[in-house]
């Protein structure tokens, strides 16, 4: 008997836990999260007691992180699965493929609305908590192996251009599958028809950023 009861409480903490996840994902994503109160939180997530969104997940950073981490095993699978196929390949697109449909193709088994990418850009443009998702990232492996693969097919480029290409790659992979995700929340055209589809224009656009030629500054190749 007291097993199950055990197990019962467990059950509900663990459903308790999941409704606070849904709810603080979405009010996140739509209000940014310093905006959004514990109490917002536990209030959309139906409970009653307002300090559940602590005693189930602490600070409102361990709350990121979670719900980070609620979304970050799928997206492994995915890009395990891609590296099997890719292998050692030496064309960009495959590497930069790895990057982008992962997470387009974890959005579209997840129906519409979602509320993930616009979370993710909240947190990415917040300086507190940006580095959970940096930290969360590294601990990848797959990511990290994803990133050398792409590094391995880039031109011979100047360090300060390939680290400004970076920011520009990482800028518009966030924030065009956060504006995707949005429009089809409201209801409003998309470029697209399909995550599939918005993921190979993103590729397109990704590879278009890594290839572009280099425009030499104006004090380049002047002699002291």
């Amino acid at each position: 008997m007291t097993s199950e009861i055990t197990g019962a409480r467990a059950e509900r903490a663990h459903a308790t836990r999941e409704l606070i996840l849904t709810a603080a994902e979405r009010l996140f994503a739509e209000h940014g999260v310093f905006a959004v109160s514990n109490r917002q939180v536990s209030e959309a997530a139906g409970q009653g007691n307002n300090t559940a969104v602590g005693y189930h997940f602490g600070t409102k950073a361990d709350l990121v992180r979670a719900i980070a981490r609620r979304h970050s095993g799928q997206i492994e699978e995915i890009r395990h699965r891609m590296l099997a196929d890719v292998g050692d390949s030496t064309d960009l697109r495959d590497w930069i493929g790895c990057l982008v449909t992962p997470v387009a193709e974890h959005l579209a088994t997840l129906g519409s609305p979602t509320w993930f990418a616009r979370f993710g850009a909240q947190v990415m443009t917040d300086p507190a908590l940006r580095p959970i998702m940096v930290e969360e990232s590294l601990t990848s492996p797959s990511l990290v192996r994803i990133v050398e693969g792409l590094h391995r097919c880039l031109p011979d480029l100047p360090a300060d251009v390939r680290a400004e290409r970076g920011d520009m790659a990482r800028q518009l992979l966030v924030h065009m599958v956060a504006e995707r995700e949005r429009a089809l929340a409201e209801g409003t055209p998309t470029p697209r028809s399909t995550w599939q589809d918005a993921a190979t224009g993103l590729i397109d656009a990704l590879a278009g950023i890594w290839l572009a030629p280099v425009t030499p500054g104006p004090d380049e190749g002047k002699g002291p």
